[in-house]
């Protein structure tokens, strides 16, 4: 073979294949991280719980929720443990965050979905909003005018 295209050829090759390697060790020793449910999750809906989903899902719930065992899985594990509600008095604790005004309706089952006018920490229903639930990180909300702060946390631990 002509060694003026052999050089060419071995750099192509070389070149070709490097990436290749590059991405499959990268893969490999990427961490996955997993979701962990509390046993919790596995108890039957409350009433109150099941009229949040309500809430948000309208006539939808059934088919979009009760009847999918995993999307009513996850549901329960936000609503039971993923959600916590702060109220955080000392200025110098607070920390910026994004108000909750600012985070997006889960308007698209209830068109008419209304935002709280009154904030009360015992029925705050945090399916109503466009949380970034699927986050591999914990996120906070501040609720407007107020000292209570909403943390959403990770699934995945």
């Amino acid at each position: 073979m002509n060694s003026k295209l052999l050089f060419p050829l071995m750099l192509l090759c070389t070149l070709l294949t490097t990436p290749a390697m590059f991405s499959q060790s990268s893969n490999s020793t990427r961490k996955q991280k997993t979701v962990n449910y509390n046993p919790n999750v596995n108890s039957p809906l409350t009433s109150s719980e099941l009229a949040l989903i309500n809430e948000v899902y309208g006539n939808k719930t059934n088919t979009n929720v009760l009847s999918k065992p995993q999307r009513l899985k996850d549901i329960k594990n936000i609503l039971r443990n993923r959600v916590e509600i702060k109220n955080i008095p000392n200025s110098s604790d607070q920390k910026p965050c994004t108000l909750l005004s600012e985070v997006p309706l889960m308007d698209y089952y209830v068109s008419d979905l209304q935002r709280d006018t009154n904030f009360n920490p015992q029925n705050f229903n945090p399916l109503k909003y466009l949380f970034n639930f699927n986050s591999y990180g914990s996120h906070m909300y501040r609720v407007d005018n107020t000292n209570y702060f909403i943390i959403i946390k990770s699934q995945h631990k």
